[in-house]
């Protein structure tokens, strides 16, 4: 690992969100089956995902994976990632990354496409954060709904994204 700035590395992977932070958890029904549990998670794997939604991301490699570099930007934010976890098994794909320094808020973000025992697809954003400096803090209730709309678009363009072809 690089210079993240939170000490809770990982835990978005065990869904206990640490105290201290705003949390997320965002799901949504993406389809059925396998065939689109593997389109999902490629697309959430190599930032199609984020890029299907106008999200720039610059990073130092095509696919997600621990210590991968990023830079998620929207608009004129740039906000500097690191990959901390992936998961790629039969019924779960996805990743999580955490921020570094110079992103506006501190914490970790994980997406994920899970397969139930229904044979159902589900698209899940877990977040935890806090404001990094003055900017985000004076954003306060703007930057917690920017973050619940972000979440919905990512779920949009990975229904989209994992249903391709069906």
């Amino acid at each position: 690992m690089t210079e993240l700035t939170y000490p809770h590395v990982g835990f978005t992977r065990t869904g206990h969100l640490p105290s201290g932070y705003h949390h997320l958890r965002y799901r949504t029904r993406i389809g059925t089956g396998e065939e689109v549990l593997r389109r999902a998670g490629e697309a959430i794997l190599t930032f199609r995902m984020h890029r299907a939604i106008g999200t720039r991301i610059t990073a130092d490699a095509d696919r997600a994976a621990t210590g991968v570099l990023l830079t998620v930007g929207i608009g004129p934010l740039r906000a500097p990632c690191e990959v901390v976890w992936t998961v790629e098994e039969s019924d779960r794909i996805g990743f999580a990354y955490g921020t570094r320094p110079g992103h506006p808020a501190t914490g970790e973000e994980a997406f994920l496409a899970e397969r139930d025992e229904q044979d159902r697809v589900w698209f899940t954003v877990t977040a935890f954060s806090r404001p990094a400096g003055t900017f985000m803090r004076l954003a306060g209730p703007f930057a917690v709904g920017f973050q619940h709309a972000y979440a919905r678009l990512c779920g949009w363009a990975v229904r989209r994204l994992g249903t391709v072809g069906r």
